[in-house]
């Protein structure tokens, strides 16, 4: 297993333009206050790009993990009242056949949800800011 590549925008120097207000600051006595007010623009840059990364890095983590936790979830726990409801079958029965249903459901439901987050993210966030890796649509 690989190392995991180094965040960008905390691991390598670019992190140091997220004090460039605090320069710019330091500096104000000795330069025109446009001078400063453009160090906060270089900060505010930083923390606007960090923020994007940080956003599609989430996207991906709601495809992989929040989405098919929350599916199954729903699935066993619809399962286990219908269950519940359509037959006589003990409670010890009714559990392991909801928790075989949601090992079951596993495969099925990799696909669609990863073409529906793609989509979503192709729909909205990434119009905006291009998928990882390309140069942003020109607006």
């Amino acid at each position: 297993m690989g190392a995991a590549e180094p965040d960008r925008y905390r691991d390598t120097w670019v992190r140091y333009l997220g004090y460039a207000n605090e320069v710019g600051e330091s500096f104000r006595p000795l330069v025109p206050l446009q001078v400063v007010w453009a160090s906060y623009g270089v900060a505010t840059a930083y923390v606007t790009a960090d923020a994007i990364d940080k956003g599609q890095k989430a996207a991906t983590s709601l495809a992989s993990v929040a989405i098919p936790g929350f599916t199954i979830n729903r699935l066993c726990a619809a399962s286990l009242a219908l269950l519940g409801t359509l037959t006589r079958w003990p409670l010890p029965v009714r559990r392991w056949t909801t928790t075989a249903l949601g090992l079951g459901a596993i495969p099925l439901i990799i696909t669609p949800i990863d073409r529906t987050v793609d989509f979503l993210m192709d729909s909205s966030l990434r119009k905006l800011y291009g998928a990882p890796g390309e140069p942003p649509a020109p607006h």
